[in-house]
């Protein structure tokens, strides 16, 4: 009888959400190493930034609602927030994007909606978004690798770039990336663009600089694999629809070509998208099936609009627009509940 009064089995995790969201935070080194060593040390200062603002504004909402701000912040959600923001940011940016979208991030998207496991869309892509949408220009200035433009800015540069002072302009120090050359093409063979491009001739496979970053997000993304952070349904769904998209629309390389699948692997946000964005388990499909199906999303949306769209890296809206299906994805996929055979859609729980 004793054993028939026990309770179901529940899984249990050492793991508090402090522990998670600095092991997130850690898979990232490599990434962020190889986004330092090429596009020099603006990317650290946009995650300085982000990380400043996000902390002051999680902060400011927890004094305004009432609420312990030492207890919140000590989960370090809002630090893993601004560390995917700067990240995504173009490195040497002005100072107030990176402060513009942390704040649309933190406040508009996450606590507008009642703070961490409430907000249905994930908060750095909608800071980011927010800033791509409102300052184009400022967000497509994306500096080269720092072999291809004979240096990366010395320290004073970088400050003076960020920060507005001296008499430095970020545009001698930009160069389009991967995706935007190839997007952009209507004129050579791809064969003859990769040998005229500088960063596609340097590269191995994807361009010169990209290529390398996203090899350290795919590090970073199997190393939270291995320590069970995420499961591989949305990173693995993801990344083959957009191979397999973009192996089916590959035509050899024509003036019109939209790039080979390793150039859409290993280049733009991909990797970050697949292992740090996707798999956030608020804004993203609950159940291992509707993982599948929101990555999948989230990979034929990102080359539909990288082909055919204005954005040539277009990980942000893809994630943001299957953020719009994930209740939905979740009501027809939701696993069969302990205790009974066959699993029932949310809208039949609510009907009872």
């Amino acid at each position: 009888m004793a054993l028939m009064r026990a309770s179901s089995p529940h899984a249990r995790s050492g793991d508090s959400t402090s522990k998670v969201m600095l092991q997130v935070a850690a898979a990232t080194i490599p990434g962020v190493l190889a986004l330092v060593l090429y596009f020099g040390i603006g990317v650290l200062v946009n995650i300085a930034l982000c990380t400043v603002t996000a902390v002051a504004c999680e902060a400011a909402v927890m004094k305004l609602r009432n609420r312990p701000i030492g207890f919140y912040l000590k989960d370090y959600s809002a630090f893993v927030t601004a560390l995917l923001l700067g990240i995504a940011l173009p490195p040497y940016c002005a100072w107030w994007l990176p402060v513009v979208g942390t704040a649309s991030a933190m406040v508009l998207a996450k606590h507008l909606y009642g703070g961490m496991g409430y907000n249905p869309f994930n908060p750095a892509m909608v800071g980011y978004v927010v800033l791509l949408i409102s300052f184009p220009v400022d967000m497509t200035r994306w500096v080269g690798p720092a072999e291809i433009i004979a240096g990366a800015p010395s320290l004073g540069e970088a400050f003076g770039l960020i920060f507005g002072f001296g008499n430095y302009s970020v545009d001698g120090f930009t160069r389009a990336t991967p995706l935007e050359i190839v997007r952009l093409n209507e004129s050579v063979l791809l064969s003859q663009l990769y040998e005229m491009e500088p960063v596609l001739n340097k590269g191995a496979v994807a361009g010169f600089g990209w290529e390398t970053a996203n090899f350290g997000f795919l590090v970073g993304g199997l190393f939270l694999l291995f320590r069970r952070i995420i499961t591989w349904h949305a990173p693995v769904a993801m990344l083959a629809t957009l191979a397999l998209m973009s192996l089916l629309f590959y035509d050899s390389g024509s003036s019109l070509s939209e790039g080979s699948p390793t150039l859409h692997l290993f280049s733009g946000a991909t990797m970050l998208g697949a292992f740090f964005i996707i798999t956030d388990p608020i804004s993203g499909a609950t159940s291992n099936r509707g993982r599948l199906i929101f990555g999948a999303g989230v990979g034929l949306l990102t080359y539909i609009i990288r082909a055919w769209g204005t954005y040539p890296d277009a990980v942000a809206f893809a994630v943001l627009l299957m953020n719009f299906a994930a209740p939905t994805i979740d009501n027809y996929t939701l696993p069969r509940t302990y205790g009974h055979k066959a699993a029932r859609r949310a809208t039949d729980l609510e009907e009872r």
